[in-house]
């Protein structure tokens, strides 16, 4: 019995030796670990604070240094997640990309605000600037010296671009975008029935009545207000006397005949980007 007592008061003491030896060996490793931590802290730059990052990036903006704001406004977001300007960063981030042209990339920034913060106040100008984005992805580099019709252009992209204004419209009527949101829409509306009308002008020269009807048809459907409503009349009209519809090319010459069309225009818009910087979100 004695000699039992013996060996667990040496396993017991066994035991407190390698627990105690495992508390040193950790102790030591943190205690070598600590001078390269403070090396890191002590090799950041002291102009790397969120303020100062979004301070040089806004700089960037203002020199049109797009890329560079794009690379320091990311810089904050990462380094500084939790910081109020993490929240401008992300909304500074897609306007960069939008002016420097890199419209994909833009739009999945926009994208990407909505969804960590859907109930923002500045969702309007997030939805303006998603409409600009779409607006300006028509445009090719060769317009510049040999300008296209924008109703040459993917009619995808007029209608996503309409699509986005028309939200922002809708869900703010009063923002300060709105009105500018709303002569675009007056444009794309004029551009896509222009479209429309372009391939009925084609089977009309081509003798293709009943395609050629349908799709001016197409345009009093979906553009009733478009400056184009006149022209689709005109040809659904001609294409009804070929076809030999005649009470159809009647029925269509009066309401023609019976309408003042002149209360339909065109939109004014600004040929260039809108230079609206985003809202401060501090």
């Amino acid at each position: 019995m004695h000699y039992s007592n013996e060996l667990s008061s040496i396993y017991l003491d066994v035991k407190i030796r390698m627990l105690f030896f495992r508390y040193l060996l950790v102790l030591s490793i943190t205690i070598l670990l600590l001078p390269g931590c403070a090396g890191i802290d002590k090799d950041k730059p002291a102009d790397s604070s969120a303020k100062k990052l979004y301070e040089q990036a806004h700089a960037a903006i203002a020199a049109t240094e797009f890329q560079t704001a794009v690379k320091n406004l990311q810089s904050l977001e990462a380094s500084y997640p939790f910081s109020p300007y993490a929240k401008q960063a992300q909304l500074d981030i897609a306007y960069a990309y939008y002016k420097f042209d890199e419209l994909d990339k833009a739009d999945s920034a926009a994208n990407r605000f909505i969804r960590l913060h859907p109930r923002s106040a500045h969702l309007d100008y997030v939805y303006y600037l998603k409409g600009l984005v779409n607006f300006t992805r028509g445009a090719g580099l060769l317009d510049t010296w040999f300008p296209r019709k924008p109703y040459k252009h993917d009619p995808t992209v007029m209608e996503n671009a309409y699509n986005d204004f028309a939200t922002l419209v809708s869900r703010y009527p009063n923002s300060l975008y709105a009105g500018d949101a709303y002569q675009r829409m007056i444009y794309l509306r004029n551009q896509m029935a222009e479209k429309e009308i372009s391939i009925a002008e084609f089977y009309l020269k081509r003798g293709a009545w009943l395609a050629s009807a349908e799709r001016a048809k197409a345009v009093i459907m979906r553009y009733s207000a478009s400056i184009w409503v006149k022209r689709a009349l005109e040809i659904m009209q001609i294409s009804y006397k070929k076809l030999g519809l005649n009470k159809l090319a009647a029925d269509t010459q009066r309401v023609i005949d019976s309408n003042n069309f002149s209360h339909y225009s065109s939109a004014l818009i600004t040929p260039k980007k809108p230079d609206k910087l985003p809202p401060s979100t501090l």
